[in-house]
């Protein structure tokens, strides 16, 4: 379930994975490798927080990688 902060709302690690569709881990990976240095929010803990923006940009980094990868079964 999102937070609300401030009029805002925003998804902890697990959702933000679950909706673009993808591993906890490959999501740290990416963040590891410098995809999204700008996912900035975080709540008292430390743990990030993502806006509806930032899960539309994981989205699209799927939708990349899937196309990189039947572009490459392709060439094959």
């Amino acid at each position: 379930m999102p937070l609300t902060l401030n009029g805002r709302k925003f998804y902890r690690t697990s959702e933000a994975c679950a909706k673009a569709g993808i591993s906890r881990m490959t999501l740290l990976r990416w963040f590891r490798d410098g995809s999204f240095p700008d996912v900035e929010h975080r709540d008292w803990r430390g743990w990030r927080l993502f806006t509806n923006n930032d899960v539309a940009r994981l989205k699209a980094k799927v939708h990349h990688v899937q196309k990189i990868g039947q572009a490459e079964n392709n060439e094959r």
